[in-house]
């Protein structure tokens, strides 16, 4: 456990963000409900909380853990007794064997000091054939910027790795949200974004990274609390081969089952 605050590098409720971030995060709650109904859920790491109420309206039941105190303690508010949340080191999930269907940690593996105990924790509180559903950034997009806060991040080959050293059988990988197509704009776009990376000058924050959205996006948007429906057109994430890095999605999704 450490003291990190990861408010700071959370999309959290009310801030300006762009129509991308809103349609990348409908897409990971609708991708994960198909695979959740009826079921008992598990969400690890849900940051500020906006897919939990979305998942419940599928689900038989959903529990949410969060490391982050603040964090935690902003999105109880917001849902209040709708669902249960704790306070919980992805690492060290402590819930008895065998006590749900699906578990879910959407972009936090990289914030994981040993992502193996997360993958061996939540096979063991999955019941026989559970799945498991996570997605995280994908390192080998053009312009690929990492989280300050961030331990280490995996290419297509080595999560599937990781998950099939764990255990886990049937795993299919997909790719969602499509890198950037080759154009003017777009070269000049990510020659700006590689140079502030590699001069260190990138904003690590969410409020810092604020002026460069709306200056490479325009409009931003205010981030609302909870999905409540479609909040963008939904494209289903393409699977994608597991034994290559992939460049043309900057986000892997993962599905296997126990």
């Amino acid at each position: 456990m450490n003291n990190v605050d990861y408010s700071t590098v959370t999309e959290i409720t009310g801030t300006k963000v762009t129509a991308e971030q809103i349609e990348r995060m409908y897409t990971r709650y609708r991708f994960a409900s198909e695979l959740c109904r009826g079921k008992e859920v598990l969400e690890v790491g849900f940051g500020s909380g906006q897919g939990l109420g979305y998942l419940a309206r599928s689900a038989k039941r959903v529990i949410g853990v969060e490391y982050d105190e603040k964090l935690l303690e902003t999105v109880r508010s917001y849902y209040k007794d709708r669902i249960e949340l704790l306070h919980m080191d992805a690492q060290n999930l402590t819930f008895e064997d065998g006590s749900f269907d699906v578990v879910i940690l959407y972009e936090a593996l990289y914030y994981l000091q040993k992502p193996e105990k997360f993958f061996r924790g939540a096979y063991r509180v999955l019941r026989d054939k559970g799945t498991i559903v996570l997605c995280s950034a994908n390192k080998d997009v053009i312009g690929f910027n990492p989280s300050p806060y961030s331990y280490r991040y995996f290419s297509a080959p080595e999560l599937f790795d990781l998950l099939d050293k764990s255990g886990y059988r049937t795993i299919r990988l997909y790719g969602d949200c499509r890198a950037a197509a080759e154009s003017m704009r777009n070269r000049v776009k990510m020659f700006i974004k590689r140079s502030a990376v590699k001069l260190n000058i990138m904003p690590k924050t969410m409020k810092g990274k604020k002026l460069l959205k709306r200056i490479f996006f325009g409009k931003l948007v205010e981030l609302p609390p909870e999905i409540d429906g479609p909040a963008a057109e939904y494209v289903p994430p393409r699977q994608i081969p597991p034994e290559v890095p992939n460049r043309d999605f900057k986000v892997i999704f993962a599905v296997a089952n126990k």
